[in-house]
Parts: structure tokens; sequence; C-alpha cells
């Protein structure tokens, strides 16, 4: 799993995204609509400009009573993440997010731009897999025995 490309991890999965003019609720809506901790902030041209998470809205935004109907992500967001190519390990990413103490990463292609996100939950997902695929192969055992 940890040499695995970062591309093979995420596939062609789709990934929320908001302009930095929207507003801290609408983007808590987006995350909401797309089951996602996370929102890419981009511009119009989709180049990359931050990230906003669930923990930015509850930590810099309700626990500051902070309008949420007003108030733009920009001044939220946090700006120039750290971010991964597509073809790198997800291992790489994996450790990178443990030492920066964050649980998403932006995924950007050649160009820089954001083709994805990453999740340290991402990692659960990819366990559960490999153990279904072994209880599976138990069980053709079992059968064979």
């Amino acid at each position: 799993m940890p040499y695995r490309p970062i591309r093979e991890v995420i596939g062609n999965r789709p990934f929320p995204v908001a302009l930095p003019s929207n507003t801290i609720r609408e983007c808590a809506f987006i995350m909401k609509e797309w089951k996602s901790s996370a929102v890419l902030v981009v511009d119009g041209r989709d180049r990359l400009l931050g990230i906003l998470t669930e923990r930015d809205i509850v930590f810099r935004c309700v626990a500051l009573s902070a309008p949420l109907d007003t108030m733009a992500v920009s001044t939220v967001m946090t700006r120039d993440p750290r971010v991964m190519h597509i073809d790198k390990p997800f291992g790489h990413a994996l450790h990178l997010m443990y030492e920066g103490g964050f649980r998403h990463m932006p995924v950007v292609d050649d160009s820089g731009k954001p083709v994805g996100l990453l999740a340290a939950h991402d990692a659960l997902a990819m366990d559960g897999l490999q153990l279904e695929k072994d209880l599976v192969r138990r069980e053709e055992i079992t059968v064979l025995l």
C-alpha cells in the first residue's frame, strides 16, 4: 500500500471546490453535499489557492462566533497548502500529513492544477480492501482443504 501511486488511490474520484468569495456557510454546505471534511479553494482558472477543513470552520469560525453567512472563505482558509503530485507514493503523502499534523492534502498534476484530495482516512479504506481480499483468499483455501 505505501508504494502505490496516489493516482491509484484516488482514481477519478471527484473532489469539492469553492471560490475564495464563497462564504463559510456555503463551504460547509458544499462539504455536507460532498460528504467531505475539506474543500479545495481555487481561483477562476482552477489554480489552487488554499484549503478549508471542518476543523478550520470549528476552530477559526464557530468557536470565535464568526459571521458564517458573510465571512469569505479566503479569510479563514489555509493558504498555499502542502500539495502532493499524483504520481508520488501514497505512503509519502501519509508521512508528510503525519509530520505536518494535517489530515488532508491536495493532489496536483504536472501543471500544479488540483486533480484530487487525499484524506488520512484513505489509508483505512485501503486497509479495508486488503483485509477483504485476505478474507476471501482464506475462504478459498478453506474450501480447498
